[in-house]
């Protein structure tokens, strides 16, 4: 273990999650998580310029990248994945633990292609078994909104998967000439006096009930009652227009990468 300057001898990892939107990252300190950041992805940047990046946030938390323990990294973005793990090697003098469907877990994964699940629904998964037990569903508002469905045994059956409300907005202001981006908010009211509201309360209550009907779906087929976890960018703003959502968990995959960090050691 690497001693820590500044606190101790405790096991310091950072975890870091990639997604086609954001970069989401964490420290730990055991088990508690003491600072995180979202970052927008950019697809192009080069190792130098993401080691740098993290150097800065590291700097900021009064962190020397020889205080880590290690990194462990999920991602979905594979070129950014070959990215980070060269700006990890060179400036944090690491070699990540990258999750994928190999991993160990406290999960079974139930897919026709085990291979084909992305490493933020396995590392979620894994992070609802351990810190809530199933059965659950999981629903991750990020470039896509994914549900995953984890039985009460730990089972992963699957789920589904959808545009994200960015995508949406995005698409409808590309194909429709006379519209404009409006803020992902939810207006006064349902019915909106004017298109900016209009816009907003398709968007934004359409996913709302989204997520209503889905999990409804899900329990109807399951024949069980689910708990439903939220994570993502979304999930605050989402969980103000609904209660089908029991567990706000917007860290939700760093948390699962420490879980799965200390499996695998």
């Amino acid at each position: 273990m690497k001693k820590n300057s500044t606190q101790g001898s405790r096991d310091l990892l950072l975890a870091v999650d990639i997604g086609n939107t954001n970069i989401t990252l964490g420290l730990y300190r055991e088990s508690e998580r003491t600072a995180a950041w979202r970052l927008a992805t950019v697809h192009n940047r080069m190792p130098d310029e993401y080691g740098l990046q993290i150097l800065g946030l590291l700097e900021f938390s009064g962190v020397s990248p020889m205080d880590l323990t290690g990194v462990a990294l999920a991602s979905v973005v594979p070129a950014l994945t070959r990215t980070f793990r060269t700006a990890i090697q060179r400036y944090l003098s690491q070699e990540p633990f990258v999750v994928d469907h190999t991993v160990k877990t406290s999960i079974q994964i139930k897919l026709d292609q085990p291979k084909s699940i992305g490493a933020d629904r396995i590392v979620d998964a894994a992070a609802v078994v351990e810190l809530y037990g199933g059965p659950a569903c999981v629903v991750d508002f990020g470039t896509a909104t994914t549900f995953d469905i984890i039985t009460k045994e730990g089972e992963y059956l699957g789920g589904a998967i959808s545009p994200g409300v960015g995508i949406a907005a995005d698409a409808l202001f590309h194909r429709a000439a006379k519209l404009s981006k409006v803020d992902l908010a939810f207006p006064p009211e349902v019915i909106g006096r004017n298109t900016v509201h209009a816009v907003q309360s398709g968007l934004m209550y359409g996913y709302v009930s989204l997520v209503e009907g889905m999990v409804a779906r899900f329990r109807a087929e399951l024949g069980e009652e689910l708990k439903v976890v939220g994570t993502g960018g979304l999930v605050s703003l989402i969980s103000t227009q609904t209660d089908v959502i029991s567990i706000e968990a917007p860290w939700l995959t760093l948390d699962g990468l420490r879980i799965l960090w200390d499996m695998n050691q």
